[in-house]
């Protein structure tokens, strides 16, 4: 498989890390205002807009970078041998440098101040819990599409597990590290307060070393 320049790959994987917060952001400002404050209108808004973003992020994307756009996804892939681990910290920073550009171009588009800090309370067992499951959810779908050799369901299996998480689960299924820092500088529908990042990102990773878990106790083995 022929693998991108470094340069070429952070490029695509910051830029669409960044869009797909400024499209979480802004269709969480927009559904919020124009569903009159009904929280359930504004959700779902938000859950389709990123949705359909992802399903156009990754096909952009993906042949340059992969898509990843989120940090447990990164890890996850090196830790199966899919991804080399030289290329995973300028990965991160990329990652959680475009999912801040992202929050602030949101912010930009809807002429709000630039710089906030989240007020939304977002913790809690079941909260994280729902972190844990969701990322757990997420990764799975990655892994066994890679061990099946069905990676062209990922387009659309990736963005439905998105737009699932945020209905059953009670956290709204973040699932990403990055996303997570970069909404608690929103004090919007999508944010998060700063004070409940750890417990989310804890819980994320928590759910990547489940997701490994699993994956090892899936593979197949050599009848003898």
């Amino acid at each position: 498989m022929i693998r991108p320049p470094l340069l070429q790959a952070l490029v695509a994987e910051g830029l669409g890390t960044a869009l797909l917060l400024a499209v979480i952001v802004g269709s969480g400002i927009m559904g919020w205002r124009l569903a009159g404050g009904n929280g359930a209108i504004a959700l779902l808004a938000n859950a389709i807009a990123t949705g359909g973003a992802l399903v156009a992020l990754i096909h952009m994307f993906g042949p340059l970078s992969g898509a990843h756009f989120n940090p447990a996804v990164t890890l996850a892939l090196s830790s199966t041998g899919h991804f080399p681990w030289t290329r995973v910290p300028a990965y991160l920073a990329v990652q959680g440098i475009g999912a801040v550009s992202g929050v602030l171009l949101a912010h930009a588009m809807f002429d709000l101040t630039l710089l906030q800090m989240s007020a939304t309370v977002r913790t809690g067992p079941g909260q994280w819990l729902s972190e844990m499951v969701a990322t757990l959810v997420l990764l799975t779908i990655i892994l066994r599409a890679l061990r099946s050799g069905t990676m062209a369901v990922l387009p659309y299996a990736v963005p439905l597990a998105v737009m699932a998480g945020y209905w059953y689960t009670a956290s709204t299924g973040f699932a990403n590290p990055a996303v997570t820092l970069a909404r608690s500088l929103t004090d919007s529908f999508a944010g998060i307060r700063p004070l409940d990042v750890p417990g989310f990102i804890l819980a994320q990773l928590a759910g990547l070393l489940a997701a490994l878990v699993l994956d090892r106790a899936l593979r197949p083995t050599a009848i003898r």
